[in-house]
C-alpha cells in the first residue's frame, strides 16, 4: 500500500505541463506507430544477417520491451529505425513515413536516449540541454522553456548550473534520459537506461518512464534486466539472431511457453554423478543444472518431471520445491535463447 501510494504520489507531482506534444492526450488514431516489413540487414564481411527478414508492428501508446541476447540485432534494428543505417531488404515507417525516403521527419519524432552516456562531461547539465536542443533546432524562448521542463522531469533543477564531470552515475543516466526529451519526441527509444546505477536512480527513471507513458507517449525499452521489462512493458518482443521467437504480453508469453519448463530446488548440493544422469535426459535443454537448482525446458514435461523426480529419489536428494511452467519473463527468454554466454 504505501509503495502504490508513493506512486500515485509521483504520478500526481510529475510536470505533465512540460509537454505540449500530441502524445499528451491518447491518440485516437489506431494506426500502428512503427510498422516494420521484411526487415533484413547484411553487413558486409557478415557470417549471417544481423536482421533476418524481421516483421513487428508496435501501436501507439505502447510500453514496448525488445529483449535480445548480445548479437540479437537490438541495436541493428533501433539505428534503422532512427536512420542511422540503411536496411539491406525491407522497409520500416514510423508514423506513417518511410524512414529511407523521409530520415528528416523521422528523427524529428524520435528521442533516443543511448546506453552510452552522450553527455558533454566539461559543460552543465542546462549546457548540455541547450546543445542539444539547438540540434533538434530549438531556439530562444522555446528552447529555454524545454530545458527547465526537462530539468524538471530528471529532478536536477538545483544542480542545473554544475558540471556533469561531477555527476554520479545516477544523475548522469536521468540527465541522459531528458535529452531524449528535449524537443518532445513522439516516440523516445531507450537502449538499457539503467546500466550501472543505484537503486534509487533506478526506480526515478522507471517511475518517470512511467508518468511519460500514462501521459500517452510511445516508449520502445531495450533492457537485460527481465524484471524491468517485466514490471514496465505491456508489450514484448524476444529476438535472437535478427528474428522474432516471440511477441506479446507478458501473461501471453508465459502462458506460451508454461508447459516446458521445471524448475526444482533442492535442500543439499546436487553431485556430479546426478547433475549428469539429468544431463543425459532426452529431450530436455538444460537452463542451470547447479548447487541447488534444476531447471529444464522440456519437449515432453511430464515425462521430464517423472524422470526427474525418480532421479532424485534414488539418489535420496529432498526436494524443497518443483514447479512446471515458466514462472517469470526471464524463464521463458532463457527457454527461446538459451544459456550459452553471448559476447
Amino acid at each position: 500500500m504505501a509503495v502504490a501510494c508513493e506512486r500515485q504520489a509521483i504520478l500526481l507531482s510529475f510536470p505533465f505541463w512540460i509537454f505540449r506534444n500530441s502524445f499528451l492526450t491518447p491518440p485516437v488514431n489506431l494506426a500502428p506507430l512503427i510498422e516494420i516489413t521484411d526487415l533484413t540487414k547484411v553487413y558486409r564481411g557478415g557470417q549471417r544477417p544481423a536482421l533476418d527478414g524481421l516483421a513487428l508492428t508496435i501501436r501507439r501508446g505502447a510500453f514496448f520491451g525488445l529483449l535480445g541476447p548480445n548479437g540479437a540485432g537490438k541495436s541493428t534494428l533501433i539505428s534503422i529505425l532512427c536512420g542511422l543505417l540503411l536496411p539491406t531488404r525491407g522497409a520500416v515507417r514510423v508514423l506513417g513515413t518511410d524512414v529511407q525516403t523521409d530520415a528528416a521527419r523521422v528523427k524529428s519524432a524520435i528521442g533516443l536516449v543511448p546506453q552510452d552516456l552522450a553527455l558533454y562531461p566539461t559543460l552543465t547539465a542546462r549546457e548540455n540541454l541547450s546543445f542539444f536542443g539547438r540540434m533538434q533546432s530549438l531556439g530562444g524562448a522555446r528552447l529555454q522553456e524545454r530545458v527547465a521542463a526537462c530539468l524538471a522531469i530528471a529532478r536536477l533543477e538545483d544542480l542545473a548550473d554544475r558540471r556533469v564531470d561531477t555527476f554520479s552515475g545516477g544523475l548522469k543516466r536521468r540527465l541522459n534520459l531528458v535529452i531524449g526529451l528535449i524537443h518532445e519526441p513522439q516516440l523516445l527509444i531507450l537502449d538499457e537506461p539503467t546500466v550501472g546505477i543505484d537503486p534509487q536512480s533506478r526506480n526515478f527513471i522507471h517511475e518517470a518512464l512511467r508518468s511519460l507513458h500514462q501521459a500517452g507517449m510511445t516508449i520502445l525499452y531495450t533492457t537485460h534486466y527481465m524484471e524491468e521489462a517485466e514490471n514496465l512493458c505491456d508489450d514484448i518482443a524476444i529476438i535472437d539472431h535478427g528474428k522474432i521467437l516471440a511477441h506479446g504480453t507478458v501473461p501471453e508469453l508465459l502462458r506460451a511457453h508454461r508447459a516446458g519448463t521445471i524448475v526444482a530446488h533442492l535442500d543439499t548440493d546436487l553431485p556430479d554423478a546426478v547433475a549428469q544422469q539429468l544431463r543425459a535426459l532426452p529431450q530436455v535443454r538444460i537452463g542451470r543444472v547447479e548447487a541447488r537448482i534444476i531447471e529444464v525446458e522440456s519437449e515432453t514435461p511430464d515425462a521430464t518431471l517423472v524422470a526427474i523426480t525418480g532421479i532424485l529419489r534414488s539418489a535420496r536428494l529432498p526436494l524443497v520445491s518443483l514447479s512446471l511452467g515458466a514462472m517469470n519473463l526471464e524463464q521463458v527468454f532463457l527457454a527461446l535463447t538459451g544459456t550459452r554466454l553471448r559476447d
